[in-house]
C-alpha cells in the first residue's frame, strides 16, 4: 500500500477485537487517577494517616512499573490472548477484592494485584495489534488505543468523585467489575487464539531477570514518588546486576543486543522523554495558574482538563494520519509542535494571560497526541511476532518512568527557582515555570535528536519484511 492509499473499511470483527482492546486499555488508565481524588475520604474511613493511604496509589504504580516488562515476555511464552485474559481475570478480581476490604492493609495489597493485572494488560493490548489487526490500519489502532488512555487518565478523578458522592469509596473500584466481565467475554470471544504448536519447545521465562528488573525498577520508582533518594543506590546496582543476569542468561528477559538497535533505542528514549515533559505540564500547570495568573479553583480545573481533552478527541485522528503519510513524519511533526510549545511556555510573560498560556499548552498536546500512536506504530511494525509482548513491555514502561521521573525531577527544577509555591509571589513562580518548560525543550530537543539518529542509523529493509535483525527474536 502506498502512503497515500485509503485503508480498507474494518471487518465487523475487528470492530469487536478494537472493542476489546480499547476497553483493556481503558480500564487500568482509569484506575491510575480514580483513586486520587477518594485519597481523604479514604483516610477517614480507613482511619488511616493520610501518608499511609498514599500507598493505595502507590501500590498500583509500583505493581504496573515494575512488572510490566516481565508480564509482555510471559505473554510471548505462554500466549498473548491467554495471559491478556489472566490478566483482566486477575484485574477485575482484585477491583472486587479492593471494594470489599475492611482495612487499608486489605486494600494495598488488593490494589497491587490490580497492578499486576494492569501490567499484563497495558504490555499486551499493544502487543496485540500487530497480530490482530491489519498493517495498513495499524495507526488508527494505535490512535484509538491512545485516545481510551487519555480518557481513562482523565476522566478517573471527576468519576471517581461522582461516584463516591453516590455510593461510597467502595464504588471506585467496584465500577471495575461490570465492566472487566464484560471485557472478558469481548477477549474470550473476539481476540483470535494463536496457532498451536505442540513441537517447537519454548524458551524458558527468565525468572532471575525478571525479579532483578522488578526490584530495580521499584527502587526507582519509590526514590522518586516517595522522596526516598538513597533507593537510587539500590536502583544503580540492580541495573548493573540486571545486564550482568541478560548477559550470561540463555533466554534472556530483554536481549541487550536489542537495546542496541538503533530505532529501537531511539523510540524508547523518545518516548520516556515526552512522557517527563507532558508530566510538567501537570505538575507546574497547576501552580502556574493558580499562584502566577490567580484563576480561581473552578476556572483552574477547566484550563487543566483542555490539555487532556485535546489529547483524547485528537488521539485517533492523528492515528488516521499515521496511516496514510507513515508513522516517521507524523512522528517527528509531533515532535516539533511539542518542541515549539514547551519554547513559548517557557517564554510567554505572565501578563499574556490564561489564552497565551492555553495556546502555547494546546500547541504541546497535539503534538503528544499526534507522536504517540506515531512512535508505537513505528516501533511495533518492525518487531518479531516472538517478541512483540516484551517489547510493547518496554514501551510502556518507558513512559512510566518518564511520567514518573517528570512529576519529581521537573518538579524539582520549579521549586529550585520559585522556592515554596504555595507561598511564592506571582514573578517567583512564572519564573520557575519558564525555568520548567526550558528544561523542558532541551529535552524534547535531545528527544528529536534521538529519533532521527534512530532512523538514520536503522538498517533499511525491504518492503514486507517481517522483522529487523536486532528485534527478532533470536
Amino acid at each position: 500500500m502506498t502512503a497515500t492509499a485509503r485503508p480498507a473499511h474494518a471487518t465487523p470483527r475487528q470492530r469487536r477485537i478494537l472493542a476489546s482492546l480499547c476497553l483493556t486499555m481503558l480500564m487500568p488508565s482509569l484506575d491510575t487517577s480514580i483513586a486520587n481524588a477518594g485519597l481523604p475520604v479514604l483516610a477517614h474511613a480507613l482511619g488511616a494517616a493520610f501518608a499511609n493511604v498514599q500507598w493505595v496509589v502507590l501500590a498500583y504504580l509500583l505493581a504496573i512499573t515494575s512488572l510490566i516488562v516481565g508480564a509482555g515476555r510471559l505473554g510471548d511464552l505462554l500466549g498473548r490472548r491467554r495471559l491478556l485474559v489472566a490478566g483482566i481475570a486477575l484485574f477485575t478480581a482484585a477491583s472486587l477484592a479492593c471494594g470489599l476490604a475492611g482495612s487499608l492493609e486489605a486494600l494495598v495489597v488488593a490494589r497491587a494485584l490490580q497492578g499486576l493485572g494492569a501490567a499484563a494488560m497495558l504490555a499486551l493490548a499493544v502487543a496485540l495489534v500487530g497480530e490482530t489487526i491489519p498493517k495498513e490500519r495499524t495507526g488508527r489502532a494505535m490512535g484509538l488505543l491512545g485516545t481510551m488512555s487519555a480518557i481513562g487518565t482523565t476522566l478517573g478523578p471527576s468519576l471517581g468523585g461522582v461516584l463516591m458522592t453516590a455510593w461510597g469509596w467502595r464504588s471506585i473500584f467496584l465500577v471495575n467489575v461490570p465492566l472487566g466481565l464484560l471485557n472478558l467475554w469481548l477477549a474470550r470471544r473476539w481476540l483470535p487464539a494463536p496457532p498451536r504448536d505442540d513441537v517447537a519447545p519454548r524458551p524458558r521465562f527468565d525468572l532471575a531477570g525478571t525479579a532483578v528488573l522488578a526490584i530495580t525498577l521499584a527502587a526507582y520508582a519509590l526514590a522518586m514518588t516517595a522522596r526516598r533518594p538513597q533507593l537510587l543506590a539500590v536502583a544503580g546496582a540492580g541495573a548493573a546486576a540486571f545486564v550482568a543476569i541478560e548477559a550470561r542468561a540463555a533466554a534472556p528477559l530483554v536481549q541487550l543486543a536489542t537495546l542496541r538497535d538503533p530505532r529501537l533505542a531511539g523510540s524508547l528514549v523518545a518516548s520516556t522523554l515526552v512522557a517527563t515533559v507532558i508530566m510538567t505540564t501537570l505538575v507546574v500547570g497547576p501552580f502556574h495558574l493558580a499562584r502566577a495568573l490567580g484563576l480561581p479553583p473552578a476556572t483552574l480545573g477547566l484550563v487543566l482538563s483542555a490539555g487532556p481533552m485535546v489529547s483524547a478527541l485528537t488521539g485517533a485522528p492523528a492515528g488516521r494520519l499515521v496511516d496514510r503519510v507513515g508513522a516517521p513524519r507524523v512522528m517527528l511533526g509531533g515532535l516539533g509542535a511539542m518542541l515549539a510549545g514547551a519554547v513559548a511556555l517557557a517564554l510567554v510573560p505572565a501578563a499574556a494571560g490564561v489564552p497565551g498560556y492555553l495556546a502555547a499548552l494546546l500547541v504541546m498536546t497535539l503534538g503528544y497526541a499526534s507522536f504517540q500512536p506515531a512512535n508505537n506504530t513505528a516501533l511495533m511494525a518492525g518487531v518479531d511476532a516472538g517478541r512483540r509482548g516484551v517489547v510493547s513491555g518496554l514501551l510502556n514502561l518507558s513512559r512510566h518512568l518518564g511520567l514518573i521521573t517528570g512529576a519529581s525531577a521537573m518538579g524539582a527544577v520549579f521549586a529550585a527557582v520559585a522556592g515554596d509555591a504555595t507561598t511564592a509571589g506571582a514573578a517567583a513562580v512564572a519564573r520557575g515555570t519558564h525555568a520548567a518548560f526550558g528544561v523542558a525543550a532541551g529535552l524534547l530537543v535531545v528527544a528529536l535528536g534521538a529519533a532521527l539518529r534512530g532512523r538514520a542509523l536503522a538498517p533499511s529493509e525491504p518492503s514486507g519484511a517481517a522483522a529487523r535483525p536486532g528485534l527478532s527474536s533470536g
